[in-house]
């Protein structure tokens, strides 16, 4: 992803409220399977780290990502924001502006 693509989803996150909170149980596969249906559907979501979660928000996205194959936007306090794009191409909502070409 490059940086213009990961500016775009943040700028599209900024009003999104979180669909997910991570409270402590912390990450079941409940819970990454819910997160994964979510990204098929939606593409972005964000998730809210709850005070009594005793992990590092940084440390859940990065489990997160790797377990739902997702990209980490970004991670601010305690609210995360995943990126996936969708399987089927009928179902994307989210057009990520295209890399520039070097050139030389």
């Amino acid at each position: 992803m490059t940086t213009k693509q990961r500016a775009y989803l943040k700028s599209l996150a900024m009003t999104m409220e979180p669909v997910f909170q991570c409270g402590k149980s912390s990450v079941t596969p409940e819970f990454v399977a819910a997160v994964s249906e979510a990204l098929e559907k939606r593409e972005l979501i964000k998730i809210s780290v709850l005070q009594n979660c005793a992990d590092d928000p940084a440390e859940l996205s990065r489990m997160l990502a790797e377990r739902t194959r997702s990209q980490i936007v970004q991670v601010i306090g305690r609210k995360i924001v995943l990126y996936r794009q969708a399987k089927d191409e009928k179902r994307r909502k989210i057009e990520l502006p295209k890399s520039a070409k070097k050139k030389g």
